[in-house]
């Protein structure tokens, strides 16, 4: 091993240095904006989120509020302070150790291919098939278009990001488009037909929808790190991190509260559905515009399936390179830690997480025939789950490192000294711990809570069914990270050491 360097280190791997020389800083701040607004804007769970009704509105603000503002904190202090790529490992590493990070970056990694093997295509799917030609589930063609969506998405992870960049940003353009001329169509749909009203108690809090809202909300609040997974790619991640967490959060509030309303506005709540809430509402509302309505609809759904799957991309981007970055540091098998030499993308994770998808994808299909709606949901939840674990070891690693890493240079820091830091870090971990919870376990608080209710009529799929799908899943990424650690051996056994504070900006 070679001397320690002067002042802070990093335990890295000789594998880790020669992988790092193939990466281009090719992210200004304007892309990494674009970025995360590709990132956190998601269009997916709107139906999903509405069907709880007008205290949708109120558990918005609160938790953009009680827990947005504290995420944004944290991930702007980590993220301009530890600014090696794969970001969120080397938190987790710097704060835990490798095992738990390896564990860790597995589970954030592979939320993505479950996700876009899971819900993204699901509901891509059912827009294409509900707006322009029919696919029956379970058919060649419903296998052939999931398949396509899932391969697209692989397909933007893979380019170099210096022209792949132009994908997700163009994918944040979309959104703006389609979220904005439906904000516009909502106004003229309610100047001529009016809305549904709401007394003022519809909007009072609850227990009961917020437990079955929180990993629903959190879950669309997140990503503010995924930027960091490319933190060495970065032309000033010291400067630009604080301010794109900034102005990415702002957004994500205004484009959430917006389409909520539209669709709470024109439709009956018992009419929502997770899989087709949105565009039923896109529906409803461009009646205003006549005989263009038909046509209009479809330019919507184009862009609806559009912003999908630039979402299931720059997540790959971002989590795939995490993944790599483990693979290099020896915290999972080193053959998936090599970039390619060209393109300057984690080609090899990549394709596994295409081949990820595509099995999650023939088993969602095969798990509940007949019954997309209720499929959709499943699969919704256990992307939200292992994304929301994958926090767990994420988020209270600010205040460690605060303490075992006190003279690394932060450009920014959480306010109010260490009891910020702790309150920051401690709401935000306790906000994953129960979103994770519900998210595994879905009734059982709301039993405790005495506001239980009918699982199979819920959720289309028995408890039991349910749960060994999830805890089933779950053991299974975790032994896939346990047996990656293992096969990582030789690569930790080359270790060395460097200077962990970046050069000053």
């Amino acid at each position: 091993m070679t001397q320690p360097a002067a002042g802070a280190v990093e335990h890295t791997t000789e594998l880790a240095l020669h992988e790092k020389s193939k990466l281009i800083k090719s992210l200004r701040r304007f892309d990494m904006l674009l970025f995360l607004v590709c990132a956190i804007v998601g269009l997916d769970t709107l139906g999903q989120v509405s069907s709880y009704g007008a205290q949708t509105f109120t558990w918005v603000l609160v938790l953009a509020v009680l827990f947005l503002f504290p995420y944004a904190l944290v991930m702007a202090e980590l993220g301009s302070a530890f600014t090696q790529e794969g970001g969120p490992y080397e938190w987790m590493k710097l704060a835990w150790g490798r095992f738990t990070a390896g564990i860790g970056a597995v589970l954030y990694w592979v939320t993505n291919p479950l996700w876009v093997g899971g819900s993204l295509c699901f509901i891509a799917t059912e827009a294409w098939s509900t707006n322009y030609s029919k696919i029956g589930s379970g058919s060649f063609g419903d296998y052939l278009f999931k398949t396509l969506f899932i391969w697209v998405s692989i397909g933007v992870a893979i380019v170099a990001l210096r022209q792949g960049k132009w994908i997700p940003n163009f994918g944040a353009v979309v959104r703006f488009a389609v979220l904005g001329f439906f904000s516009i169509t909502i106004l003229i749909y309610a100047i001529k037909n009016g809305v549904h009203g709401y007394a003022a108690g519809d909007f009072s809090p609850s227990k009961a929808v917020f437990i079955g809202l929180v990993p629903l909300l959190i879950f669309n609040y997140v990503g503010f790190e995924l930027q960091n997974g490319a933190a060495e790619e970065m032309q000033n991640p010291q400067r630009d991190v604080p301010k794109t967490v900034v102005g990415s959060g702002i957004l994500a509030v205004i484009f959430y509260g917006i389409p909520i309303f539209g669709i709470l506005a024109v439709l009956p709540v018992k009419q929502i559905t997770g899989i087709g809430g949105f565009l039923d509402a896109v529906t409803a509302t461009f009646s205003v515009y006549g005989g263009a309505q038909t046509a209009l609809v479809k330019i919507m759904t184009a862009g609806f399936i559009i912003a999908l799957i630039t979402s299931g991309a720059v997540w790959m981007i971002g989590s795939d390179r995490v993944q790599a970055v483990a693979g290099y540091d020896g915290a999972f098998a080193g053959w998936f830690g090599v970039f390619n030499r060209r393109l300057g993308t984690p080609v090899r994770v990549n394709v596994m997480s295409g081949i990820a998808s595509t099995i999650f994808m023939i088993v969602a299909v095969n798990l509940n025939k007949g019954s997309t709606a209720s499929t959709f949901v499943v699969v919704l939840y256990m992307s939200i789950s292992t994304t929301l674990i994958s926090y767990i070891a994420m988020f209270p690693a600010v205040i460690k490192l605060r303490y075992s890493h006190p003279d690394v240079p932060r450009p920014y820091r959480i306010p109010g000294g260490m009891l910020g830091t702790w309150i920051a870090g401690g709401i935000c971990t306790a906000f994953v711990v129960l979103a994770s919870f519900v998210a595994v376990f879905p009734d059982v608080i709301e039993r405790a809570l005495g506001a239980g209710y009918n699982f199979q009529d819920t959720w289309g799929i028995s408890r039991m069914r349910f749960e060994v799908f999830t805890l089933g899943t779950l053991a299974v990424i975790i032994a896939f990270a346990v047996i990656g650690y293992w096969l990582g051996r030789p690569v930790r056994e080359q270790g060395v050491e460097v200077a962990l504070a970046p050069a000053p900006a």
